[in-house]
């Protein structure tokens, strides 16, 4: 993951300028949805071709296996959900579309998130499993953003990302569900890159949503 920006007054002002530059998204400060997500996969293959069969797998065993993880170390997961992803990798200076699943996970805590994504991403031989913990916007710990907006797919991520050497870099990927719901998190400081490069791959940032948390590559 990237160096995080600890220092209470640069949060501060990045708070404050991100929602200044972020235009009309609908930032999100209710209730949270569950307390902390895991992105993750069992794929350690390049797929360059959006249509390799492999990607049509459903991960209904890896669902399974995941659950077990979760619940095993102290966790509960109420559900998953199957994505479409694509995802650069700065080790191999590669981008492979994959397929994986969030898990949506409950009765936890930073360190115990910590430690089951890295159970997983041994697990699954993956470079890195991806966590996002929902906090509120005004909390120290605060240092990302999940973005989420309708009427994208997973080809327009792919193409816009390898275009885009500099949002590839920041953001790491993305994911879409297949009601064709893009997610992305990203940090904090990097909510203006996300905006620019959800509308260049043809998203109305004025039906993004955005939640506010911390976000950690485990790997």
């Amino acid at each position: 993951m990237h160096h995080r920006r600890t220092a209470a007054a640069l949060l501060a002002w990045l708070i404050a300028l991100s929602t200044l530059t972020a235009g009309p998204a609908q930032a999100t400060t209710g209730p949270r949805p569950h307390q902390a997500e895991i992105f993750a996969t069992n794929n350690t293959a390049i797929i360059t071709d959006p249509d390799d069969p492999r990607l049509k797998t459903r991960l209904t065993r890896f669902d399974r296996q995941v659950r077990r993880i979760i619940d095993d170390n102290g966790a509960r997961t109420r559900r998953s959900t199957l994505l479409d992803g694509v995802f650069w990798s700065s080790d191999l200076q590669q981008t492979t579309y994959e397929r994986s699943r969030r898990f949506d996970v409950d009765r936890t805590d930073t360190l115990e998130l910590h430690h089951i994504a890295d159970l997983i991403r041994k697990e699954f031989h993956q470079e890195s499993v991806l966590t996002f913990e929902y906090l509120p916007q005004g909390s120290p710990r605060t240092d990302a953003v999940r973005i989420e907006v309708p009427g994208l797919d997973v080809r327009r991520l792919h193409d816009g990302l390898v275009a885009d050497p500099a949002a590839r870099d920041e953001l790491f990927g993305g994911s879409v569900t297949l009601r064709g719901h893009l997610i992305l998190v990203a940090e904090l400081a990097d909510l203006a890159i996300a905006r620019r490069f959800v509308t260049a791959i043809g998203g109305d940032w004025s039906q993004a949503t955005v939640r506010y948390g911390d976000s950690e590559f485990v790997g």
